[in-house]
């Protein structure tokens, strides 16, 4: 497992370094384009960009694998190796990286529109659990959102009839009056003019 992360091109690569490289290849407005990162589109340089992705770990694993797979065009990882980080994931021995993937922002937006649309299909093909059950849940929705609309308008008439603030409000007050008092420790000032009893 050691040799083959040591295959990864990202084994012992400065997070500078690999933002210098996307930006010599790609330039800003195409990383921008494709990765969706503000800190690549507002002011861009190497160092804010290291900066917020030393902080931030989803973002600088989202630039390590679009390091990866498109601008080292690596093979795609397994579900197994896509479970580890980036930089974890190893290769096995004799696979070079390619050149880099050209990319345009015709091709960026027909690759994000691919993966919305394989993504809803996924997303449409899982099964839904408990149908029959989900049809009585929402009827019962609909009949709790027409209670809760009488409640509203009672409330807004003016009428306090015990709500839910009212009634919380009334056993807050009731635990702060059973709480005991340390007798060492001075009261609380109520005198207006002296509030921190000082």
């Amino acid at each position: 497992m050691i040799e083959e992360q040591q295959n990864n091109p990202l084994h012992g690569l400065k997070l500078e370094t690999m933002i210098t490289d996307l930006v010599d290849c790609y330039g800003w407005k195409i990383l921008y384009a494709a990765l969706k990162l503000e800190c690549l589109n507002l002011n861009p340089s190497i160092e804010s960009c290291q900066k917020f992705l030393k902080k931030t770990e989803w973002a600088r694993e989202k630039v390590e694998n679009f390091y990866l797979y498109r601008f080292k065009r690596m093979p795609k990882a397994n579900a197994e190796q896509y479970e580890l980080k980036p930089r974890e994931r190893g290769f096995a021995a004799g696979i070079m990286p390619r050149k880099p993937m050209v990319l345009t922002f015709e091709s960026i937006a027909k690759m994000q529109a691919q993966a919305h649309a394989e993504f809803e299909a996924a997303r449409a093909a899982k099964p839904k659990m408990n149908q029959s059950r989900g049809a009585g849940s929402r009827n019962q929705n609909r009949s709790s959102n027409s209670r809760s609309s009488g409640s509203a308008s009672r409330k807004n008439s003016g009428f306090d009839n015990g709500t839910r603030e009212s009634r919380a409000r009334d056993r807050f007050d009731s635990d702060r009056e059973n709480v005991k008092r340390d007798p060492s420790k001075p009261k609380p000032s109520t005198d207006p003019n002296n509030p921190w009893g000082k």
